[in-house]
């Protein structure tokens, strides 16, 4: 009787004093994915006490992309979670969450991605709407907040500021197109680049669901599934948009230029 109340002792001590952390937030979510664009599993209150059991990036929060697995196997942005650092405290994940990514893939497309993005976007100096109604500013960033509040850049942007804003919110479009993908895809830097473009414009939920991820994912040749199924993406708002027919195909044009450096899922 005493050695099993000792050993139910241990055993609930080894549980009672496994380590947490207090959620800051009210009402913060825990999502499927490192991203505000993933599916919420589940919310935490605050004060409640999480476990994590490991970290990577993905969507900044207030200047943060550092999101945290808990227990309960779904992600929380590490800004709610009070950890008493300001970085790492544990292992980093062995994927992303949706997909097959060690998350060594290049975090950062290259300079004729950025480029192309800034090309099909357009500057736009002070926030207003976009052909379809939507508040964006810069090059393609979508107002997150009355009047784009959240932009730490000064309006009137420059063009320098607002490749900074881009350079900002790129790695988040990068991260959710990188989740979905499975681990069998291998992209170079310009395929890569061409794809976040097209995850840039459409939005990561579109992406999630798309044939042409579904074909990549089945191991289909990445040239003609890009070929074939980036061309689809062609409407906003219900209609059929020149702009966009032709962003498509400088987007194929750019994912066909030959490259010998590997983006995904290793980045070289």
């Amino acid at each position: 009787m005493k050695l099993f109340s000792l050993a139910l002792f241990a055993a609930l001590s080894a549980t009672s004093f496994a380590k947490t952390y207090p959620v800051t937030g009210n009402t913060v979510n825990c999502r499927s994915g490192p991203g505000t664009s993933y599916g919420v599993k589940k919310s935490y209150q605050k004060g409640q006490s999480v476990s994590i059991s490991c970290q990577t990036s993905g969507t900044s929060v207030s200047g943060n992309n550092i999101w945290d697995k808990t227990s309960d196997g779904c992600y929380v942005a590490d800004y709610y979670i009070k950890t008493g650092v300001n970085g790492y405290i544990t292992t980093k994940c062995g994927s992303t969450g949706g997909g097959g990514s060690s998350g060594s893939y290049c975090k950062k497309i290259n300079t004729a991605g950025v480029n192309l993005v800034a090309q099909w976007e357009g500057f736009v100096p002070s926030p207003k709407p976009d052909p379809i109604g939507l508040p964006t500013v810069g090059y393609g960033h979508l107002c997150q907040k009355k009047n784009c509040a959240e932009v730490k850049y000064k309006f009137p942007l420059s063009q320098t500021t607002a490749k900074q804003l881009l350079s900002d919110d790129l790695p988040k479009y990068t991260a959710c197109l990188a989740g979905y993908l499975n681990s069998k895809v291998k992209l170079n830097d310009n395929q890569l680049a061409a794809l976040t473009s097209w995850t840039f414009n459409v939005g990561c939920g579109n992406v999630k669901t798309s044939t042409l991820v579904k074909r990549l994912n089945k191991g289909e040749n990445p040239n003609t599934v890009a070929s074939q199924e980036l061309p689809n993406w062609r409407k906003a708002g219900g209609q059929v948009m020149q702009g966009l027919v032709n962003r498509r195909k400088a987007e194929i044009k750019l994912f066909k230029t030959a490259s010998s450096k590997q983006a995904y899922p290793k980045c070289q």
